[in-house]
């Protein structure tokens, strides 16, 4: 597969371009972040080697990688799937979001020069406010996503590519977000996360993440431990 056709799949998902192997694992992990592959779904080599335009190679070897952060797990009568998470791994899962995005919205904090990453942040917590009993569920989780990544940005890459793979550990085909009452306060507190960038107080943003993400492992507690639901 070219790279003009990775970049016409991806749209704007890449940049600069990706190897074939990055390709594939990020796919993956988009397909698994938005639910198209579920846990415990068989990977099957050559499937996805079809549906991705690549040859086997770079998908054994994404296979291998995914297998090594431990994405996906291999057994001698399943094969290569995605690891199914207890409630007790969701629920560190989600402690270790809490310390890691509060450490990243607090450097973000840190090393804030320009104004316009502040811009970018408000209007995306406005656009989201908005979504309120018009959007559909689906739409404001991506909003959500867009908005904590835009806070994230201003932070460091390595600790970025972290929080990826920890949000990409659950699927979104189900979400906080569909709950008005938790959709609400999650969104008090997102304009409370936002105020605190904006007065440029790294620890006061810090705190006020790590307390959202931890609202929302107690808001997933609060329902079925199997809806595998993603709050934010």
């Amino acid at each position: 597969m070219s790279e003009e056709s990775a970049e016409h799949i991806l749209g704007d998902i890449q940049s600069p371009p990706l190897s074939k192997t990055a390709y594939v694992v990020q796919r993956i992990r988009e397909e698994i972040r938005s639910g198209v592959i579920v846990p415990g779904e068989p990977l099957r080599q050559t499937d996805i080697a079809e549906r991705y335009g690549v040859s086997a190679t770079p998908v054994r070897e994404a296979l291998r990688l995914l297998s090594v952060d431990g994405t996906i797990s291999y057994s001698p009568h399943r094969g290569a799937t995605v690891r199914e998470l207890s409630a007790d791994a969701i629920r560190d899962l989600y402690l270790l979001r809490a310390e890691i995005e509060g450490l990243a919205t607090a450097l973000a904090v840190e090393r804030m020069t320009e104004d316009g990453y502040y811009r970018r942040i408000a209007e995306l917590h406005e656009d989201l406010a908005a979504m309120h009993g018009e959007g559909d569920a689906g739409e404001m989780s991506n909003r959500n996503r867009e908005l904590h990544f835009a806070i994230y940005s201003g932070s460091s890459p390595i600790i970025t590519s972290q929080v990826e793979r920890m949000w990409a550990a659950l699927p979104t085909r189900l979400t906080l977000w569909r709950v008005p009452e938790y959709a609400w306060e999650l969104t008090r507190q997102h304009e409370g996360i936002v105020e605190a960038i904006g007065a440029r107080d790294p620890e006061l943003a810090r705190a006020r993440m790590r307390e959202h993400i931890l609202a929302a492992a107690k808001f997933r507690e609060e329902l079925s431990p199997r809806s595998m639901l993603w709050g934010c």
